[in-house]
């Protein structure tokens, strides 16, 4: 089975692809991570929320370059 056909990959910004995004990247984290959102900008774009641990400030991070090309230019999720 084809994984590309599962999963969209976004390579131009709307509103609607960072909805979509941020939605999958809440459904990679089950829950680990609060109040995420996604913030786009001339740099890339830039995670934001809060988590537990280093590890999933990571994952997330992993989970949203799975879905996209677009440079990421900060990962601002704190780990408290």
């Amino acid at each position: 089975m084809n994984d590309e056909s599962k999963t969209p990959v976004f390579d131009v910004l709307t509103a609607d692809a960072i909805t979509e995004m941020e939605q999958h990247v809440r459904d990679q984290m089950c829950g680990h991570l609060h109040g995420f959102r996604l913030l786009s900008g001339k740099q890339g774009l830039v995670l934001l929320g809060r988590t537990r641990t280093y590890h999933a400030k990571q994952l997330a991070q992993h989970a949203l370059m799975e879905i996209t090309d677009l440079p990421i230019q900060a990962n601002e999720i704190e780990v408290c």
